[in-house]
């Protein structure tokens, strides 16, 4: 099914046109701060703008808020809890909260509740906070907590890539959308995965993965010695005649290799969709078979559980009511590697494609595991009893609305957040927030290598030695580039330090920062980059931010 550029913006629209507040064509709406983009960090940054008594507004493309958190992601990537405050912490709470209701435990009781979760307890009623949730229940609480503050939220607005930014010397003055909107604000923060206002503003950014020699970074560009984990452990042929090299390769191997280790390429890390499954028969939707279902796509999935691997269910993450947070787990799995390339810089409606194509190849694979009769018995009968949660993402099939952008666009400022801080072998003098999970890269290609067997290349899971801070120079822009814009999600960062950065508790650590940095800057008359940390800093720590 291909999607176009124009369908998909109708489609969207069409959704939110009854439930979204949406500006007459053209008209300037003028707020203190703009935030474009519904990500879990846009929340917090709008929340926090009004707090500290600004205007603000959040203008986004998606019917849903929340990205992640809300998008399927409820087995939180939390490193170590901690170091969470501020906001974000207030999140966790909050469903802590919701879980406290009997009522909302509907298809078992908590008791029943293994209260797991990564890195230790699902719920701590020490600390008043749950780390596991439901896909509606975040979006729920969300959706709540910007009602409570009244933030105006306009959806379904697409940016104008072309012309979509005026910017007067170095400053923005107006973004603009597809429909002709118009929005103005003294500061503007970019709260998307992609990036898309990084690039209008003329900011520079990267995509890919920089060479280990560029930072002095030993994790980072080409991987294989590295990438152990979800990796063909045992030797697997990969041509479509096995020992026929003129047969070709089978689908979803790559024609090329990796190059150097550590070298730099333009690759990105794989993308795929955190499904919320469940096995009680009365909240289940079996898997479908997609009408574009073709099974020889999973020819080397049947490969690899020939050699009696059964890591399959692995990734199935509990979460209340008998659902699931499922996530890759192995060689082949949900992660749908080396077909996101384009996604980054990609238009509207190439990423439309990119999107329907992990969609698809996701339902195919449930479905093959659940229906090939050459899929072995065991896994093919444990995997039948598994559907999608009737009562998640109701008005998309029950198919996750948000696939996880695990990497697009990253900002390049005057600092760039790299290995070296993450380690604490250079010092970090700003902090705005703390992260802690592993430096964590999904594959990024799979190939063929030297002695003929399938590989894949680009996993890296290295704990970086503890919690370490976040440098207020990983949100801003180099100040001649652009003087009003913030970036708490597409954060100045090399490959690797991204990859523990981009956890969502703390892109929400970083949306309440950036929205403080703006606020301040607004009152002194300053550009974000002339704010002093010494002023800054302050406020952060009287807000519930863990700096150190």
């Amino acid at each position: 099914m291909k999607f176009t550029y124009f369908s998909l913006c109708i489609s969207v629209c069409v959704l939110i046109s009854c439930s979204s507040p949406k500006p007459p064509i053209s008209q300037a709406n003028v707020y203190d701060i703009l935030i474009y983009g519904g990500t879990s960090a846009a929340i917090t940054a709008a929340i926090q703008s009004t707090k500290m008594g600004k205007t603000v507004a959040i203008v986004c493309p998606e019917k849903h808020l929340g990205g992640m958190t809300s998008g399927g992601l409820g087995w939180t990537d939390a490193g170590k809890k901690h170091v969470i405050g501020g906001l974000s912490r207030e999140f966790y709470h909050r469903i802590w909260e919701y879980y406290q209701d009997s009522s909302r435990w509907k298809w078992h009781d908590r008791s029943a509740y293994g209260n797991r979760a990564q890195g230790g307890r699902a719920i701590d009623d020490t600390t008043q906070t749950m780390w596991t949730f439901e896909p509606h229940v975040a979006e729920q609480i969300f959706e709540a907590w910007i009602e409570e503050y009244q933030i105006p939220v306009f959806r379904g607005q697409w940016l104008d890539r072309q012309q979509g930014v005026v910017k007067e010397g170095k400053e923005i003055t107006s973004i603009t959308m597809l429909d002709g909107s118009s929005y103005s604000a003294q500061v503007f923060i970019d709260a998307t995965y992609e990036g898309d206002l990084i690039e209008e503003a003329g900011v520079s950014y990267f995509v890919g993965r920089e060479s280990n020699d560029i930072y002095g970074e030993t994790l980072n560009g080409v991987q294989t010695k590295n990438a152990t984990k979800h990796q063909f452990i045992k030797e697997i042929d990969p041509y479509v005649i096995p020992g026929d090299p003129l047969s070709g390769l089978l689908p979803r191997i790559m024609d090329e290799l990796p190059g150097d280790e550590g070298s730099a390429d333009h690759r990105i890390q794989a993308y795929c969709y955190r499904m919320c499954l469940t096995d009680i028969p009365e909240n289940r939707v079996p898997f479908p078979r997609p009408d574009t279902y073709d099974s020889t796509q999973y020819e080397l999935m049947l490969r690899l559980l020939e050699t009696e691997w059964r890591g399959v269910f692995n990734k199935f993450d509990p979460i209340p009511n008998k659902k699931t947070d499922t996530n890759n787990s192995g060689p082949f799995s949900t992660d749908n590697i080396g077909q996101n390339y384009d996604y980054p810089l990609g238009s509207y409606e190439r990423r439309a494609e990119i999107l329907k194509e992990h969609e698809l190849y996701q339902k195919g694979w449930l479905y093959f595991l659940a229906n090939d009769t050459r899929v072995p018995k065991d896994v093919r009968e444990k995997m039948a009893q598994w559907g999608l949660a009737k009562d998640e993402f109701v008005d998309n099939g029950h198919w996750p609305h948000q696939i996880y952008v695990r990497e697009a666009r990253r900002l390049q400022g005057d600092l760039v957040v790299s290995e070296r801080h993450l380690r604490r072998i250079d010092s970090t003098y700003r902090s705005i927030g703390m992260g802690s999970y592993n430096m964590d890269s999904h594959n990024v290609m799979r190939y063929v290598n030297a002695e003929g067997h399938v590989k894949n290349e680009g996993d890296v899971q290295i704990n970086p030695g503890g919690p370490y801070p976040i440098d207020l120079g990983a949100i801003l822009p180099k100040e001649a580039e652009c003087s009003n814009l913030l970036v708490p999600v597409c954060v100045s960062s090399s490959h690797i330090a991204y990859g523990s950065i981009r956890m969502e508790p703390v892109f929400m650590i970083l949306g309440q920062s950036a929205a403080t940095v703006a606020s301040m800057a607004i009152d002194s008359n300053a550009t974000v980059q002339e704010l002093s940390y010494e002023t800054l800093k302050p406020r952060l720590l009287e807000d519930g931010q863990i700096l150190y």
